[in-house]
C-alpha cells in the first residue's frame, strides 16, 4: 500500500452535511474522522470509549452538565467515557474525531441524528 499525504481541507470540500462525521484514516482500530457541525447537537455519552474533538477550522463548544466548554481553531478535548456531553456550534465548524472504529455519533442517546458508520471519503 503507498502512503500519501491526506488534505484535511480537501476532504472537508468532499460533504456538506452536518453532524454525520466521514473516515479519512484509520490507526489501530482508531478512525480518524472529520464533521461540519452547526446548531447543536444530542445530549449523549460514549460509556465504552474516550472522544477527542479537534478544530481544524472555526470555532464550537461543548456542554457538559456542569459547564460549557469552547473551543477554536487548533484546539481540541478530550470527553472522558461516561461523561454526557453535547456539541454545539454558532456557525459551521469543521472537526476532527478520533474515536475507536464503530462509534455511533450519538452514543446510547440515538435519535434523529444518529450517522451511519465507516462512511469513508
Amino acid at each position: 500500500m503507498k502512503q500519501h499525504p491526506i488534505d484535511l481541507l480537501d476532504k472537508f470540500a468532499l460533504f456538506s452535511e452536518h453532524w454525520s462525521p466521514r473516515v479519512i484514516a484509520e490507526l489501530n482500530d482508531y478512525q480518524f474522522k472529520l464533521a461540519k457541525f452547526e446548531g447543536s447537537f444530542v445530549w449523549h455519552n460514549h460509556s465504552e470509549t474516550d472522544e477527542v474533538f479537534i478544530v481544524v477550522d472555526g470555532e464550537m463548544g461543548i456542554e457538559f452538565r456542569d459547564r460549557t466548554v469552547h473551543l477554536s481553531q487548533g484546539q481540541m478535548i478530550v470527553v472522558p467515557r461516561g461523561v454526557e456531553h453535547r456539541p454545539f456550534a454558532d456557525k459551521e465548524c469543521k472537526v476532527m474525531l478520533i474515536e475507536p472504529r464503530g462509534v455511533v455519533n450519538t452514543g446510547e442517546s440515538g435519535g434523529e441524528y444518529t450517522a451511519p458508520n465507516d462512511v469513508w471519503i
